[in-house]
């Protein structure tokens, strides 16, 4: 029980990565305030944790709205007291193009999906903790745009990318305050976002992804979010500014 008495805010969490990070920090111990965009799904996610002798409310939204990133913190506090862990999970794959042919629609809209919702959670979430005297702060960013590029993933890698440069000055600006920020950079991972289970997408397409990686496989969600419980629990309490590779190798793969 790594996060008995502990608050956490898991955004991102009807599918994927986040949907198993949420029951992994309720199996755990933690009192969840959980957030997506698909009410019926986060429904399900809470009932499946309460079930189970867990904790958790739900909040339905869109995370870059400043009003939902607020409302995710008051209900942490009203619920339960206060907030000890956030899980900055939510994100889109972005629009698929090569950047000459990105509107700045696309742009903005991948921007603010994978990069404000993360500025904006954490203005709300960190004088939450700053009560506390202590908290982690959890992002997820990619490797892509940080090991490797791939063309029609300019808008995705450039958010991502941002992210990791948030997290640096997040660690530095509230290290004294016992507060940690931290990013982790998954592989490719078998979640209904990744590119390689898209309905038009083949075999070819999921033997090269898979190829990709040292271990020639992608992540299951699981293996995934139990690197962020790690950055959850106090086993992490000495980690901060990190940019956790969680990627099967990819980074280092080049045949």
């Amino acid at each position: 029980m790594r996060l008995t008495n502990k608050v956490a805010i898991v955004t991102g969490a009807s599918s994927g990565i986040g949907y198993a990070a949420a029951k992994m920090f309720a199996e755990a111990g933690a009192k969840l305030v959980v957030s997506a965009r698909r009410q019926s799904l986060l429904d399900r996610l809470v009932s499946e944790i309460r079930q189970a002798g867990g904790q958790a409310v739900q909040l339905a939204g869109d995370i870059s709205d400043e009003h939902v990133a607020k409302a995710l913190v008051e209900t942490a506090v009203s619920e339960f007291g206060g907030l000890d862990v956030a899980f900055n999970n939510a994100g889109i794959i972005g629009a698929a193009k090569n950047v000459e042919d990105l509107t700045m629609e696309e742009w903005r809209n991948t921007l603010e999906t994978n990069l404000t919702s993360y500025f904006v959670g954490a203005k709300y979430q960190i004088p939450e903790m700053r009560k506390r005297g202590c908290g982690s702060l959890i992002f997820t960013s990619s490797f892509l745009g940080y090991t490797v590029g791939v063309p029609g993933y300019g808008d995705y890698a450039a958010s991502k990318a941002g992210v990791l440069g948030l997290v640096k000055v997040l660690a530095a600006e509230l290290g004294p305050e016992g507060i940690r920020a931290n990013a982790i950079l998954p592989g490719g991972t078998d979640t209904p976002m990744n590119f390689a289970n898209a309905p038009e997408a083949g075999p070819d397409v999921q033997e090269f992804v898979n190829s990709i990686h040292a271990l020639k496989r992608m992540a299951s969600p699981d293996e995934i979010a139990r690197s962020a419980l790690y950055l959850a629990s106090d086993d992490s309490s000495f980690v901060t500014g990190t940019s956790m590779l969680v990627d099967g190798g990819a980074s280092i793969t080049k045949m």
